[in-house]
């Protein structure tokens, strides 16, 4: 078949190589000059399948009172007259009880360790070097609150044979040596040997090469415009550089997704949620994490990239909102500074903002639609880089009108109700 995917992030890359791989003509469809410009470009680096779980949870709207009045908050609210800020909002409230909690982490961990597998055999497969190591995840409790409040997610882990490691304050030294230096200012961690780290943004330039050489076309610079439809099918998207015809098509444009979408009259609970990081020089190697540390204080992942510390976090709901604000930035440097004090060199920091797109239960939309031939890939929130190469196989499997290798319960768009019509699954797939 000949197939469009609209978006040209890690999401739409791992589409376009994991179509191409089951014999599909792919062509790519992006308004940046080169693939993973956007939220892929920057951000924290962890395939963190243990750590995969939804922000809407039990006790999460206090948490939100508390965060919004900290200094070093990793909640930032800019209200606007925005009706699907408020929606997205009360929706995911909906969602910050203890059995949505288990049901949505239980839906995050499943495809995203099955991603994590899939990434495993798609670097054995091709060589593709990005900066990854596999060293693993070690959430870093500040106090015995947050110690014992791990108990959730552990039940979670347990359910899905997850590996971990709950750790006392030695531990976590033994773990990450640099954290000796700053004895004290944590009680335990929960340690997760099962996750990787690495540069998005090198592996999404380096998967379009890969895809390229198995036929896919990618048509940078290229500003979607509308999609033309005739009954329930798509037949056409127009561009700025023309009319282009297709089969399929997918639509993996992230936080913008529901934008276009909306055009056809399907309404999707992604919303954008802005994140920033800073990209910092390692100074001292001994210093500076082995892998990833998330500071479970103030919600900051810190993760060694080669010679780099990438530092990210910081949740602000601002809409499409992409300016930078210099009070997240001291966030972020407040964290990492507190915790590897000698590891990087600050003053050259390199300081970025994405928008993610969030779903309000935490998981993701992929597949089919009420169009017979359009497709989703989105809303994978934080943990886009975490489940990229399972989404993008799983896509590919229901585009060709095969059986995934996981279940997809919950993952298809009618889990919310709304005035979206029923979705057409293809023949050959059971949901």
């Amino acid at each position: 078949m000949k197939i469009i995917v609209l978006g040209s992030g890690v999401i739409g890359t791992t589409s376009a190589y994991y179509l191409a791989k089951a014999g599909h003509q792919v062509t790519v469809i992006d308004r940046q000059p080169a693939a993973g410009m956007e939220t892929s470009f920057a951000n924290a680096g962890e395939v963190s399948p243990g750590y995969s779980a939804p922000w809407a949870g039990p006790g999460v709207p206090l948490k939100a009172i508390k965060w919004l009045l900290m200094q070093h908050s990793p909640l930032v609210l800019r209200p606007a007259f925005d009706a699907d800020m408020w929606r997205w909002m009360l929706q995911m409230l909906g969602n910050c009880n203890q059995k949505s909690y288990e049901v949505n982490k239980g839906r995050m961990v499943r495809l995203a360790e099955y991603s994590r597998d899939c990434l495993v055999q798609l670097r054995a497969d091709t060589g593709i070097a990005y900066d990854e190591r596999s060293k693993g995840t070690l959430q870093l409790f500040r106090n015995n609150k947050q110690l014992d409040g791990a108990a959730g997610d552990i039940a979670v882990l347990d359910q899905y044979k997850v590996p971990y490691s709950l750790l006392d304050a030695a531990g976590c030294e033994q773990y990450e040596p640099a954290l000796a230096r700053v004895r004290g200012k944590f009680v335990g961690g929960l340690q997760l040997p099962g996750d990787e780290t690495g540069d998005c943004f090198k592996f999404t330039q380096r998967l379009a090469e890969l895809a390229k050489g198995l036929g896919v076309q990618f048509r940078q610079g290229v500003t979607i415009e509308r999609l033309n439809t005739v009954a329930d099918r798509l037949t056409s998207v127009v561009t700025s550089a023309g009319e282009l015809t297709a089969d399929s098509f997918v639509l993996a444009l992230g936080s913008y997704s529901p934008l276009l979408a909306k055009q056809l009259g399907i309404r999707i609970p992604v919303y954008p949620v802005k994140g920033y990081s800073i990209t910092v020089p390692v100074a001292d190697a001994a210093g500076a994490p082995e892998s990833t540390v998330m500071d479970e204080t103030f919600k900051v992942a810190i993760t060694r990239l080669g010679e780099r510390i990438r530092v990210g976090g910081t949740a602000e709901i601002a809409g499409y909102d992409l300016s930078l604000r210099q009070a997240r930035r001291d966030t972020l440097e407040h964290s990492v500074s507190d915790l590897f004090p000698d590891g990087g060199d600050l003053a050259r920091g390199e300081f970025w903002c994405g928008l993610r797109p969030m779903t309000p239960d935490g998981t993701p939309v992929i597949g089919p639609t009420p169009y017979r031939n359009l497709f989703l890939n989105t809303g994978h929130g934080t943990l886009g880089w975490t489940m990229a190469c399972g989404s993008g196989r799983v896509l590919a499997d229901l585009v060709s009108g095969r059986q995934p290798e996981i279940g997809l319960q919950g993952l298809f768009m009618d889990r919310y109700s709304g005035a979206n019509k029923p979705i057409v699954v293809p023949v050959g797939v059971t949901a």
